[in-house]
């Protein structure tokens, strides 16, 4: 069975038949490249989330911007610690019999693969649910969702994915190294046992779970905000809810784009039996596309700022011929809004207030 392998041998079985063929330079490469341009791309998206912190560390975004630096941070160490032993890898010229014979190497290679994989799509779903809940529910979200609350969802979701990428070295299964030889994971070569299956289904699920969780929490935080748009001629006290929602659609359609063909490739693999006939370059393909995730994240918070958009609309606007108005849409007026809506509920008598005044009126 292959659960009575010894653990220094069980990574090695797929060298014996390798078929993959990569070019080292190339491939070196590409890893030196995607590490130093993940590396400093979120190194820059936290600094300016640490900005953003401090301004709003009493307000309602601080906790959509507290998750957003735990997914920047998830994607630094996830681009430092994978891509260092990927350079490693093929600086030993993928010779693992040599540097991996006890098979901790490949190991731990694989739980962080398994763990910076699954967590950005997890706290992005998260982000999700967060600003769901502050459009929809803004007194509730004022009141009941603090940044301890925000720090310990933090702390789940990492214990979580942690416990996903140590379920094989619990139950005794070893980390496989794939044919290309410069990266490991759950078993993808010759999958007969149920249980080797059942990994790369629970990935690929859970994967796709975090994405729809994503799409339909940005829908309904979506189609609150286009409802309170048209019901209302104000214009100011929702941008800062748009700006975010703008955000995690773009975080949204990067996890799409980045994580869709290795979630197809891992479910195809565990639902067959087998034999896989996905080649080692689809995988490879399939890989470089998820790690593109945490390289576009951070430019997501970058790029998609206010001082940036605002820019980019009088660009627009005089590129068109278009008269530039004065932007007001970032006022943070809903938030002050729902504090004070929060403070008077607390006072005795004051459902009869906020039942004759309405909430606009509470800005001024």
């Amino acid at each position: 069975m292959n659960s009575s392998k010894s653990p220094g041998l069980a990574g090695f079985g797929v060298l014996k038949n390798t078929t993959c063929h990569t070019e080292k330079k190339i491939s070196v490469f590409f890893s030196i490249i995607f590490m130093t341009v993940g590396i400093l791309s979120n190194s820059l998206a936290i600094v300016i989330l640490m900005k953003a912190y401090q301004r709003f560390r009493q307000k309602s975004k601080a906790s959509f911007l507290l998750l957003a630096s735990g997914l920047v941070v998830t994607d630094l160490f996830g681009h430092l610690i994978n891509g260092a032993i990927a350079v490693f890898v093929y600086a030993s010229d993928k010779d693992w019999i040599r540097f991996n014979q006890s098979n901790i190497l490949c190991s731990v290679f694989g739980i962080c693969m398994v763990f910076f994989g699954l967590c950005p799509l997890f706290l992005g779903s998260v982000m999700a649910v967060e600003r769901c809940i502050g459009v929809t529910k803004p007194i509730f979200h004022s009141t009941k969702m603090t940044s301890r609350h925000v720090k310990m969802m933090l702390t789940m979701v990492c214990l979580f994915a942690v416990l996903i990428a140590l379920l094989p070295i619990l139950r005794f299964r070893a980390y496989q190294i794939q044919a290309s030889r410069t990266w490991c994971f759950y078993k993808t070569e010759h999958v007969e046992d149920w249980e080797d299956r059942f990994y790369l289904l629970l990935f690929s699920c859970l994967g796709f779970l975090a994405l729809a969780i994503s799409f339909l929490c940005n829908a309904v935080t979506g189609i609150t905000l286009l409802r309170v748009k048209f019901k209302s001629q104000q214009r100011q006290g929702r941008s800062h809810h748009f700006e975010m929602i703008i955000q995690l659609l773009a975080i949204m359609c990067v996890s799409c784009i980045c994580w869709s063909p290795f979630l197809v490739t891992m479910a195809r693999i565990g639902m067959r039996e087998g034999r896989s006939e996905d080649t080692c370059e689809t995988l490879l393909f399939a890989l470089r596309m998820a790690t593109w995730n945490q390289i576009l994240d951070p430019w997501v918070y970058i790029l998609l700022r206010k001082a940036v958009l605002r820019n980019l609309y009088k660009i627009t606007s005089g590129c068109c011929g278009v008269h530039v108005i004065n932007l007001h849409m970032w006022e943070l007026s809903s938030i002050k809004n729902s504090l004070k809506v929060a403070a008077i509920s607390e006072s005795p008598g004051s459902s009869k207030q906020i039942n004759l005044q309405p909430l606009s009126s509470l800005g001024q």
